[in-house]
């Protein structure tokens, strides 16, 4: 079984910076493994192992922000597609326009 854990937390403060900050490095403590931005995945063994990482999950929550926890079938994780666009970027790569002030 896969937990995956998605979170959107504020991060207008210093404090709320410092609580997003802990619990993304708790989640990487806890074995937890980046799949995309606020999105973080990780193995568990059985259904006790999954309720226990979702109660650290739990008492690792900030105050404030959204966090969603979902449970998958290592067979739906596997079924997972992913879709690669051209990276869209505004960036100049050339000195063509380049304007030195």
């Amino acid at each position: 079984m896969r937990v995956m854990v998605m979170f959107d937390l504020p991060t207008e403060t210093a404090a709320e910076r410092r609580a997003y900050r802990q619990f993304r490095k708790g989640l990487i403590r806890h074995g937890f493994m980046m799949l995309q931005e606020s999105v973080y995945v990780k193995l568990a063994l059985n259904a006790t192992v999954q309720n226990s990482v979702m109660e650290a999950v739990r008492r690792m929550k900030p105050e404030r922000g959204l966090i969603n926890m979902l449970c998958l079938t290592e067979k739906q994780y596997q079924r997972m597609e992913c879709v690669l666009g051209d990276n869209m970027s505004n960036n100049i790569t050339s000195t063509d326009r380049l304007i030195v002030l």
